[in-house]
């Protein structure tokens, strides 16, 4: 039998279509080398935004980037041939575009192109707390309470908020502990905020008090100063990590941390940068500590009454290596769930 069946002509590529995204977090014009490489090799690369931060280091790099937002259909003809075509999306991406590619797959009644989604920049660890100092310059400005808040105003807030969280470590609720580190890191980026306009505690800061030039006089530091500052103190105080000394065990640590700290802060007194308002247990205990530390013989001062007791006690704790404050805590917790039980009451919601 003879085959008059005539030969199946092959099928004509479909091409590809690269959906590139990349990171406002990162600065414009970084991109990976894949990225810059399907730049150049494709045959369109389209943008519908004509505003878009990468465009004008793709033409500087000499790609032609055609501002064009085709729907799924017209993007898919693109491609015929085996031409390869790059989309630029916004920093929002473009559902319209995905979720049509994604209905044309799903037909079945059309001939799809090879689909990508490559990177060309992505987010490093950190890049989130780009957008919250964004975010937290945008509040300050145009809402009418954080616009008005100060130093001074605001200094309850970070009491408020340290003990919420030392509550919520005590509770072992980890949801708990990442909502309440989010609020203590508010209050430092607040804090870097307002310390950046260089305005005296009090000033309001939609008055126009602080004259152009007059931030560097009254001490104006942004948050890129706090964690440059930060990051100069823990390469200093870790020399056995970023440098040549060697320490083996904890007590190493903490002694190549009281040594640094004692030249950088050239205290007279051991007990000099301890802060008198904090919890009076710990005051003590930490009063215990320096003394301990710094090998000065004193004797505890002795008086009437329960204050003079409970300097023992917290001496005694600290000898010990108990943090008073956290035991004197966890008793109070045991004494409140006793009270509640009492009451017929079960254990509180956490």
């Amino acid at each position: 039998m003879t085959d008059h069946s005539q030969p199946t002509a092959p099928a004509e590529p479909t091409g590809r279509i690269v959906l590139l995204t990349t990171s406002h977090r990162v600065a414009p014009g970084v991109l990976s080398w894949p990225a810059w490489q399907i730049l150049h090799a494709a045959d369109r690369v389209l943008c519908a935004d004509p505003g878009h931060p990468q465009l004008p280091y793709l033409r500087e790099a000499g790609v032609a980037v055609e501002h064009a937002a085709p729907d799924a259909h017209a993007l898919v003809e693109a491609c015929a041939g085996g031409r390869t075509v790059v989309v630029l999306p916004g920093g929002e991406g473009d559902q319209r575009l995905t979720d049509g590619l994604a209905r044309l797959a799903g037909s079945g009644r059309v001939s799809m192109p090879d689909l990508e989604l490559l990177p060309g920049s992505y987010d490093l660890p950190g890049a989130r707390l780009l957008d919250l100092v964004q975010v937290m310059d945008r509040v300050r400005r145009e809402c009418p309470w954080t616009s008005r808040q100060t130093h001074r105003g605001l200094a309850k807030y970070a009491i408020e908020e340290a003990y919420e969280l030392v509550e919520a470590i005590e509770d072992g609720d980890r949801q708990e502990l990442r909502e309440e580190l989010g609020d203590v890191l508010l209050q430092v980026v607040f804090h870097a905020r307002i310390a950046e306009e260089g305005l005296p505690d009090g000033a309001d800061a939609q008055d126009g008090d602080a004259q152009d030039g007059d931030e560097e006089a009254l001490g104006a530091f942004s948050i890129d100063d706090v964690a440059g500052a930060l990051v100069e103190k823990l390469i200093h105080r870790h020399p056995h990590v970023f440098g040549d000394a060697e320490a083996e065990t904890p007590e190493d640590v903490h002694a190549h941390w009281q040594r640094t700290k004692a030249v950088e802060k050239r205290r007279e007194s051991v007990t000099d940068g301890i802060p008198v308002g904090q919890p009076g247990l710990a005051l003590a205990a930490k009063l215990a500590g320096r003394a301990r530390a710094g090998a000065v013989a004193v004797e505890l001062p002795r008086g009437e009454g329960i204050g003079y007791e409970l300097l023992e006690l917290a001496a005694r704790a600290e000898a010990e290596g108990v943090d008073p404050e956290t035991a004197l805590r966890a008793a109070a917790r045991a004494y409140r769930d006793a009270i509640r039980a009492a009451e017929g009451l079960g254990a509180p919601a956490r």
